[in-house]
């Protein structure tokens, strides 16, 4: 979850920052440990869940700058600091860097892990209608991953076959029905090669790339971009679970919501809460996590 800030290129470069995180140990004598993010937005839902004066959450502005930063503090031998990352398609991939101080989301990204949670249920009691969530005939969280999964096929497709594709500004209601949130594959192919400028690229050469990717032991969660989610929710809340009006429950403002909505009872439920209780028992007295 990264968000582009608009900052001197100077402090965003890796040194740079692992330099800001050695200063902060070595000049104002803070003796506890750094977890490093990805984001601003990251940044944000971490504040909540880590203890407030022994761990200091430093943003690296990109997960590219994270692992980096990390790098260099290992390399110096630096202790207690700990990197939390989207999995993103890595752990598909098989491409994990290898280090006990990287910990990855327990699906593709932070807004995934959101949406996993109870804090879902939340949002829609808060911003959906109780009539049109009953008689909606499937299930909500399951229903938003089938349609986000076939864009999340097509962003590992464009990543793995280098097809370069723009996912940025994508306008999801001309691919996804707004009463069903049913996904038609095909103007999702072609709302993204026309949002992309390539049109010449051929759509059944990109549905077979996307199918060559399908296996049925996949975890779907890896597969989704929780954005990609968030924008589907966002058409719902408007038409078949609610009715909001768009700039109420634009993507931005659920994320909000989702931050808002999920608190430390949630996350100590994930795989990597025990991760980073794992994290913790091998780096005393470095504590990243409240007391229990």
């Amino acid at each position: 979850m990264t968000q582009n800030l608009k900052l001197d290129p100077q402090n965003l470069k890796p040194d740079r920052i692992a330099n800001k995180i050695r200063l902060l140990r070595n000049q104002s004598q803070y003796t506890g440990s750094f977890l490093i993010v990805e984001g601003d937005t990251d940044a944000r839902v971490w504040k909540n869940l880590v203890h407030s004066t022994k761990c200091r959450v430093e943003i690296a502005h990109n997960k590219d700058n994270a692992l980096k930063v990390l790098n260099i503090l290992e390399q110096g031998n630096f202790v207690g600091v700990l990197a939390v990352v989207d999995a993103d398609f890595d752990l598909l991939e098989g491409t994990i860097p290898l280090s006990q101080n990287l910990l990855f989301t327990d699906t593709h990204d932070l807004e995934t892990m959101l949406l996993k949670s109870p804090a879902l249920e939340k949002v829609l009691l808060e911003h959906g209608s109780e009539t049109k969530i009953n008689n909606f005939a499937k299930d909500i969280r399951q229903t938003l991953l089938e349609s986000a999964k076939v864009i999340g096929y097509l962003r590992w497709a464009s990543l793995k076959f280098d097809y370069c594709l723009k996912f940025e500004d994508l306008a999801f209601k001309k691919f996804v029905d707004d009463r069903t949130l049913i996904l038609n594959e095909s103007e999702l192919i072609k709302t993204v090669k026309n949002n992309s400028q390539k049109l010449g690229l051929d759509e059944a050469e990109i549905r077979a790339k996307m199918d060559s990717l399908k296996i049925n032991t996949q975890d779907i969660w890896y597969i989704c971009c929780g954005h990609d989610m968030i924008c589907i929710l966002s058409i719902a809340l408007c038409k078949a679970l609610g009715s909001c009006n768009s700039k109420e429950v634009e993507r931005v403002v659920l994320e909000i919501y989702l931050r808002l909505a999920y608190d430390s009872a949630h996350f100590r439920e994930t795989k990597l809460y025990v991760a980073i209780q794992t994290w913790e028992q091998t780096n005393q007295p470095f504590q990243v996590l409240p007391n229990p």
